[in-house]
């Protein structure tokens, strides 16, 4: 049976079991739109195609599934770039599908034509464009194949109109592609020299990141770390992977790691490190990171191995599988810990915690940051599903909100993408309509996507905003009072609307707190509200994101704020 192009499109996100698409309509896709009219297809229209990438990414981040957006031609897919960027950076699979002016008219400067696979070949993981209706079907396939297939990430696909109102036949069950799957299996002699290792360590250290969350694998690591009572620190993509409330969790390390993860990471003598892939803001100095520890890496892209830190054992493979293969090597070779050491490594890390535990102080009549995440993390029990913005916001969360499930903490890793949280939260409210949504967010970072409001308003996606709101440019403002001598260099921020009125005029609740007793309240109201709500909290304008590692130096070597450091 012969089908259009259009057609042929929705019947290939079905066969992709495809749930909900994010977009925005313009002159290249109208046909493709008047299908969605005819479907039954879910469609979500955002108000700004970036915010259709980064809704796509939040589903996509949330469920573990294929994250999907369509959008024009032309100025709506140059707009999705920045999207792309941050999905490619985190390793999110997307099939971003643009629209494009007809084959023809390609390098013609037509009205709203523009190269944006040549423009999107270094932020994507591959992308296509469709010149031929006879391959249509099979590109879309292969394209959901890739961005999902071994360490994934976002695919474009190219729509050009006349190919779209093109024929062809559409058998699904005939459709070839290639195999993209790389089925890594780790040969014996790598675990058994992890087992080596193991057994010489006195101090091993597991350092967790996006590649466990991605891999399904969080449970192994889990029961890995309890089983050989091994400490677990991780990055920020790794946040969830393993339970923030365990006792063997250290918090993040890093440029704002806790100061007894930073402390295990250079007194550690075996640091076992799955699915991350080294990148500045964690390692400090290259030099002095795990200065005094044999390094095993673990992860299912070669090209992550070895690109940033040098290291002793290299293993390429999925990390749900590797790690399935290590607890049961280690068992069947009858791996034991050595218990005295081990206490002595456990109290070690405890008598850090106790010295300089992650702290603020919440006193006087301003409201403190951390005093709002906290709060938040009582009054859902930590049973929240929370996306961040980028920023001190981001960081706060991070140090403040313990994540005891994977898909849990949605935020920009990689590029630090501000705007990405609200239409994110979105994203993930359409996969989890039943579960608490938040997007903490900052004043400058809200701005930058507010728009999405009257998305959020329209389709009645109940998310939450905690805005907390200094008035600046928080982080850059921080790097102007440690670095710059407190020359705050266009950071102010205090020219800005009223977040509650603008709220209103969008069509949802808003609720403001400029006491700390307000806090609790306007949480427990905006948390209750059948609605979406944005809860404007005023807090301290010039509070500082503490432990703090300057560029360039030593992840040892903490700001502590207030606080003196100690060795």
């Amino acid at each position: 049976m012969k089908l259009k192009g259009t057609e042929i499109l929705l019947k290939a996100l079905e066969e992709e079991k495809v749930e909900i698409i994010f977009g925005y309509p313009g002159g290249a896709v109208l046909d493709i739109y008047d299908q969605i009219y005819k479907s039954k297809m879910k469609h979500i229209l955002v108000r700004h195609e970036q915010g259709a990438v980064h809704a796509a990414d939040g589903y996509a981040r949330s469920t573990g599934k294929v994250g999907v957006c369509l959008v024009t031609s032309g100025p709506g897919a140059t707009n999705t770039v920045t999207g792309i960027a941050t999905a490619n950076m985190d390793s999110i699979p997307l099939v971003v599908f643009t629209g494009q002016v007809p084959t023809g008219l390609i390098g013609n400067d037509a009205f709203q034509e523009c190269d944006i696979t040549g423009i999107t070949r270094p932020c994507t993981k591959h992308n296509f464009l469709v010149r031929n209706i006879d391959d249509l079907a099979a590109t879309i396939k292969e394209a959901f194949d890739i961005a999902r297939s071994g360490r994934p990430g976002p695919v474009l696909v190219d729509l050009p109109k006349n190919v779209m109102a093109a024929q062809t036949e559409y058998d699904p069950a005939n459709i070839k592609i290639r195999n993209h799957e790389a089925a890594y299996k780790p040969a014996p002699k790598k675990m058994a020299g992890l087992l080596d290792l193991l057994t010489a360590a006195k101090k091993p250290l597991i350092m967790t990141g996006g590649g466990v969350i991605l891999g399904k694998a969080s449970s192994l690591l889990t029961q890995f770390s309890r089983k050989y009572q091994i400490p677990v620190t991780g990055t920020l993509m790794g946040l969830g992977s393993f339970p923030g409330s365990d006792p063997l969790w250290l918090g993040m390390l890093g440029m704002h790691g806790t100061y007894y993860a930073n402390m295990a990471i250079s007194h550690c003598d075996l640091l076992i490190a799955v699915g991350v892939r080294f990148d500045d803001r964690v390692t400090g100095t290259i030099d002095t990171f795990a200065a005094k520890a044999k390094i095993v890496q673990i992860d299912i892209d070669p090209s992550s191995i070895n690109k940033n830190v040098a290291v002793d054992l290299p293993i390429i493979g999925d990390t749900q599988a590797v790690l399935k293969d290590l607890i049961t090597f280690l068992e069947e070779h009858n791996y034991a810990c050595d218990e005295t050491a081990r206490k002595t490594w456990l109290d070690q890390i405890a008598d850090w915690k106790e010295k300089v535990p992650l702290t603020y102080c919440q006193n006087g009549t301003v409201i403190k940051p951390q005093f709002v995440i906290e709060t938040l993390y009582k009054l859902t029990g930590g049973d929240a599903m929370i996306t961040t913005e980028v920023g001190q916001n981001q960081m706060w969360t991070a140090q403040f909100f313990p994540f005891d499930k994977p898909n849990t903490f949605i935020s920009s890793g990689g590029l630090g993408t501000m705007g990405f949280g609200f239409p994110a939260a979105i994203g993930v409210k359409c996969a989890f309509p039943d579960k608490h949504v938040v997007d903490i967010a900052g004043d400058g970072s809200i701005q930058m996507n507010i728009q999405e409001l009257a998305t959020a308003a329209q389709y009645k996606i109940n998310v939450k905003i905690v805005l907390l709101n200094n008035g600046y440019l928080g982080m850059v403002r921080q790097w102007q009072e440690l670095f710059y001598e407190k020359r705050y260099s266009f950071t102010d921020m205090t020219y800005a609307p009223d977040f509650v009125k603008l709220a209103e005029a969008f069509g949802v609740v808003g609720l403001r707190a400029t006491k700390p007793e307000d806090v609790e309240p306007v949480l427990k109201e905006g948390l209750a509200a059948d609605k979406p709500v944005l809860m404007d909290f005023r807090v301290s304008r010039e509070e500082c994101v503490y432990p703090m590692v300057h560029p360039g130096d030593s992840i040892s070597n903490m700001s502590l704020g207030s606080r003196e450091m100690i060795n």
